[in-house]
């Protein structure tokens, strides 16, 4: 069995076009043709599979907790492990500086592939196919949410709640991007009108810069 083969198998999908396959393993850092595209559509079918399923594995749940729920299932470190559970690394297309940086164990990038393939996926065999993969990949994860112990919040929702809680306004997320449109780089600001505080976070991804951000900003009130 050749190596492209194995990978198929472990992910439970027949590719019929391993050119998109190859496409959604393909790095910005080679060229422009890479799998960034693939990525924004898989985030937004991983995010619809799992609600449902959550909506369905959780009758008595309300919106909140599906939402936090869902915030537990959906985010890079998971992203990360399920990459690592289907041994992505070894796939990924990265450009030299990537490859020469340990990019292969980097969990943003092998995240994104976790989204790109299921973007490929949808685009070759619609939702049923991206379906079937995602309820494989997050089973056990599914099965070991519970309502009566608190899912971890990202640090956005965590500096919502805390300003909320003191009838503060919400944070504003300001954005500056650098760099070339196969190789963006975000640079996100948070600040809180009436407070002094303003933080900074940057990343190749907006939603994980503004993440990043988030998580300072925490940290400076809670000091």
């Amino acid at each position: 069995m050749s190596a492209i083969e194995q990978l198929i198998s472990r992910l439970g999908y027949q590719f019929k076009d391993i050119h998109l396959l190859k496409k959604a393993l393909r790095h910005r850092s080679v060229s422009s043709d890479n799998n960034e595209r693939l990525e924004f559509i898989g985030d937004s079918v991983l995010g619809m599979v799992i609600a449902i399923e959550l909506y369905k594995c959780y009758p008595e749940a309300t919106e909140g907790e599906l939402s936090r729920m869902r915030a537990a299932l959906v985010n890079g470190d998971i992203l990360a492990e399920i990459a690592q559970e289907l041994e992505l690394g070894e796939y990924l297309q990265l450009g030299a500086g990537e490859q020469k940086t340990g990019g292969k164990k980097r969990r943003s990038i092998l995240a994104d592939a976790v989204e790109a393939l299921l973007g490929a996926i949808y685009l070759e065999s619609g939702t049923d196919a991206c379906w079937q993969c995602v309820t494989r990949w997050y089973k056990s994860r599914i099965d070991e949410l519970s309502l009566e112990k608190e899912t971890p919040k990202d640090a956005k929702s965590r500096l919502q709640e805390w300003l909320q809680a003191r009838q503060l306004p919400l944070p504003e997320y300001t954005a500056k991007q650098s760099g070339q449109a196969h190789a963006l780089t975000f640079e996100i600001t948070c600040r809180v009108k009436g407070l002094s505080h303003e933080t900074n976070g940057v990343s190749t991804s907006r939603r994980r810069a503004e993440q990043i951000a988030a998580n300072k900003y925490l940290g400076l009130l809670n000091d």
